[in-house]
């Protein structure tokens, strides 16, 4: 294999469709189980972390991980920031 390979893995619109569904389906059970970071929640969603696994790169797996724990910091950020912009309105 060279420096600039021009080839593309074979990941279809369907397989992308498949890991994001999987993927929304067992970050549904991780919100309903109280728990933020992936892989951190025991048995409490085995069968649809397993799912998400065989359907999703590790690539892509490692990715939406980070990404579920950076969308909440960024949560907690905007909403502190909402009340401080409120509260120096008051002022």
């Amino acid at each position: 294999m060279g420096w600039f390979t021009t080839s593309k893995p074979d990941v279809s619109r369907e397989d992308r469709k498949k890991c994001w569904e999987s993927r929304d389906v067992y970050f549904t059970c991780l919100d309903r189980a109280g728990v933020l970071e992936a892989g951190k929640e025991e048995n409490a969603c085995a069968k649809e972390k397993s799912q998400y696994e065989a359907s999703c790169a590790k690539s892509w797996i490692d990715y939406f991980n980070k990404r579920r724990i950076l969308a909440e910091q960024q949560k907690d950020q905007l909403a502190q920031s909402k009340m401080q912009a409120q509260a120096a309105k008051q002022r």
